[in-house]
């Protein structure tokens, strides 16, 4: 990957590169990048970094592993269409790489959902060989009762019916009986999540620990923001230091 001069990495500062997942309220000791199509400073974690393949081509670069520095996007894929279609990216990218000959792939867009969904797939896969993870309905409504629940998710596909049973030990478990908390409805169908963890038909799962529920809730928040989809819709979880519980955002 070529090397365009933009913001170099903060010094003194450990390059963090397996897959975001720091929540909103502790962002503020991350590094920050500029989005080249906004202008706006933003958390690493929340943006899309793009590299220069040898040839020139523009690929998506999302867990930011790519030798050198980046030009990041923080924008929606409907944005990024109409940066495209309108020619501002290709100018934001000639200013990012200062001149260098580069090509943007037709699919850009197609390309970082794609990259991004495999990501969260291959975290979600990563959490359960790991031991973090929590499936079938019944172990995961005797873990959310018992309180050590720290993620619930459930397939896009998922019936209300199974995903309000189990939020509702969920909320028993973490005495938050009243506040809604429903969990994470995940951009992913039962047959994506059963691909990922090698399991068949997963529904529901849940994670045990809170470092792998801030690592995979920053990976669906940042897929579900390039897809366009309503953050509070998803039900995305913050840590509330104020009361001791892990609170979330109400979803349908």
């Amino acid at each position: 990957m070529r090397n365009p001069h933009n913001e170099p990495l903060n010094p003194g500062i450990t390059d963090t590169t397996d897959g975001p997942g720091p929540s909103r309220a502790g962002r503020s000791a991350e590094p920050e990048r500029k989005c080249i199509l906004t202008g706006r400073h933003d958390a690493r974690s929340v943006l899309i970094r793009l590299a220069v393949a040898p040839d020139g081509t523009v690929l998506p670069d999302v867990l930011a592993r790519a030798p050198g520095r980046g030009a990041w996007i923080g924008v929606t894929r409907a944005e990024l269409d109409t940066a495209i279609a309108k020619g501002r990216l290709k100018g934001a990218l000639a200013r990012a790489f200062k001149g260098a000959a580069l090509v943007i792939p037709a699919d850009l867009a197609d390309r970082i959902e794609q990259a991004l969904r495999r990501a969260l797939a291959d975290r979600l896969g990563i959490e359960l060989r790991a031991g973090m993870m929590v499936l079938g309905t019944e172990k995961i409504a005797a873990a959310a009762r018992a309180g050590v629940i720290h993620f619930l998710g459930h397939a896009s596909d998922a019936g209300s019916d199974g995903a309000g049973k189990l939020a509702q030990a969920w909320r028993v478990g973490t005495g938050a009986e009243g506040s809604g908390m429903v969990g994470t409805i995940l951009p992913l169908d039962r047959a994506a999540l059963s691909v990922a963890l090698g399991r068949d038909n997963v529904v529901h799962l849940a994670l045990a620990d809170p470092a792998a529920a801030q690592r995979v809730a920053g990976l669906v928040e940042r897929l579900t923001h390039f897809i366009g989809c309503d953050p509070a819709g998803t039900a995305l979880m913050a840590a509330s230091a104020d009361t001791g519980h892990d609170s979330f955002t109400k979803g349908e």
